[in-house]
């Protein structure tokens, strides 16, 4: 082992254990990791650090493995969808517009860092601001177990056209022409079949992660070899893999390694110095300015004809700045667009949102119920299809969540009820699949306080809960006990730490999935003996 070129890395290394240490501190105090990953970044940066090579190098690996993760998740057909790409355009330009006047307005005045800056300066920096953090929305709806609920979907759509808008921003700030050799990259699309094939082939997890960070990795330096952007090969890469069957636990494969990378970039941020008091005032007064972005995001939203409960429970997920704001800015720094100091701005009022933003989304279902009736004046009287609140006609028994396990007991109770069985899940895609089955299933979100003030409680006998976590379970029980409901309800889990805890809560029935399972296969494989 080269011990010489361990110590020339030895300082890095150390810093990223800082990092880590102010990042359980963060996670203790129930904020984003990133936070302590920041905080880090700036205590090193008053205390004389600089950034070494390996802590740049290993950033750029981050950012790359980002842009291929989302590129992963790009489905193409939702992005054209108008209260996708309608909302997230007419907010970006907006809040460039907004945020750029009042910038202005105090270098009018002659605040510090905003006095003299140029229209392009002023544009840049509302630009970077635009953005909303897919991190955060990502963590805060899956442990809400609200990635595939309607505003869920919409959240993470947005999400997505906003960082198309950064990975545009970022290809053209190198200000190069690609070379004549670029439009070969063309034949990337009939090469796609040939790619996806691969990563089916790495069938262990190793090799899966492996296949993963080479094409990422690869895509970059291809793209980087013909005078592209690096960071836009990373998000080809990603939206080639985007249909293949094992795109989804690629992606999951690679989360813990973007985010180890990712960690590099956000403790670098802090290397850009130290704030003083009037550039921590201004990152006050920008996080201030985040309930004004927020409630753009609802008003846009509910104009594109989304129900009011859906643009408020999307735009708490987006009310917050981004990590690609902080890319962008970045970029700027690198190119001498924008002075350093305003990456720390940034950081600092991204960090202040994240703690603002990890406070609402906690009571996000508890916020409505006490703003329903002032949010309502807002909705229009036509809804999207799928956000109308639903009719469940004559049906005695509604099944909430069609998946292996409801589809399973859909059939067993088919030939007792009936046409007055319905299904209902909030996966567009399942309850497409469903009704090519023949079953009767409706798009529907248990969580939806909408739906159960629209169900007549007298028509239902049995409500059957087969749900992704605890919490959302939870949060289903109290709401349809608050609109009335008398008949029985019966909740499937996966974990007997659930059990009581649902019985408590007013569940008559908790089927434990494994135990029962387990149950039934050994008295399944004792009674084969006997026979």
């Amino acid at each position: 082992m080269d011990l010489s070129l361990l110590a020339v890395h030895f300082t890095d290394i150390s810093w990223v254990l800082l990092a880590l240490a102010f990042g359980m501190v963060a996670s203790f105090v129930s904020l984003p990791p990133m936070v302590g990953y920041l905080a880090a970044g700036f205590v090193l940066s008053s205390a004389g650090m600089e950034i070494g090579d390996t802590l740049r190098a290993v950033a750029d690996i981050g950012v790359t493995l980002l842009l291929f993760s989302i590129g992963l998740k790009l489905n193409v057909r939702d992005l054209l969808r108008r209260e996708i790409w309608g909302v997230a355009s007419l907010h970006v330009m907006l809040t460039i517009i907004s945020f750029s006047a009042m910038i202005m307005g105090l270098g009018v005045l002659g605040v510090q860092y905003l006095t003299g800056l140029s229209l392009f300066e002023t544009a840049l920096i509302a630009f970077a601001l635009s953005f909303s953090s897919t991190v955060f929305a990502v963590k805060v709806l899956e442990e809400k177990g609200e990635m595939y609920s309607l505003h869920g979907k919409i959240a993470i759509g947005i999400l997505i056209m906003q960082d198309l808008f950064a990975v545009v921003f970022i290809a053209a700030a190198t200000g190069k022409a690609p070379s004549i050799w670029a439009v070969l990259l063309v034949l990337l699309i009939p090469l796609r079949p040939l790619l996806m094939k691969l990563v089916v082939m790495a069938r262990s997890d190793e090799l899966l992660i492996l296949a993963g960070i080479a094409l990422a990795l690869g895509g970059a330096t291809l793209f980087e070899a013909v005078g592209v952007k690096a960071d836009l090969g990373a998000l080809a890469f990603g939206v080639l893999l985007s249909g293949c069957k094992r795109s989804g636990e690629l992606l999951r494969a690679l989360l813990a390694f973007k985010e180890v990378f990712l960690v590099a970039f956000f403790l670098s941020i802090g290397f850009n110095g130290v704030p003083d008091t009037t550039a921590i005032l201004i990152a006050l007064v920008l996080a201030l300015l985040m309930f004004g972005k927020s409630l753009l995001f609802f008003l846009l939203l509910v104009a594109f004809r989304l129900r009011v409960r859906t643009g408020f429970l999307a735009s708490l997920a987006l009310s917050n700045y981004s990590e690609f704001g902080l890319i962008v800015g970045a970029m700027a720094v690198s190119a001498g667009w924008m002075d350093s100091q305003w990456l720390v701005i940034i950081a600092i009022a991204l960090s202040l949102t994240f703690i603002l933003a990890s406070v609402a989304n906690s009571y996000a279902h508890q916020l409505y119920a006490r703003l329903e009736e002032r949010l309502s004046r807002f909705e229009r009287i036509e809804r999207l299809d799928d956000d109308r609140p639903i009719d469940v006609g004559e049906a005695k028994v509604l099944i909430f969540g069609m998946g292996r396990v409801g589809s399973g007991v859909y059939d067993t109770l088919k030939e007792k009820y009936g046409d007055r069985l319905l299904g209902i899940d909030s996966d567009r895609e399942v309850v497409k699949k469903q009704l090519e089955a023949g079953r009767h299933v409706i798009i529907g979100d248990a969580t939806d306080y909408d739906f159960w003030e629209r169900l007549k409680p007298g028509s239902v006998e049995l409500i059957m809960l087969d749900m992704p976590n605890e919490k959302e379970l939870l949060d289903a029980v109290k709401i349809i006990k608050s609109a009335g409901y008398q008949g029985r309800i019966a909740a499937a889990v996966k974990n007997k730490e659930s059990l009581e805890m649902l019985k408590q809560a007013g569940v008559d029935s908790v089927f434990n999935i494994y135990a029962e399972a387990g149950s039934g296969f050994a008295n399944h494989t004792t009674e084969a003996g006997r026979a």
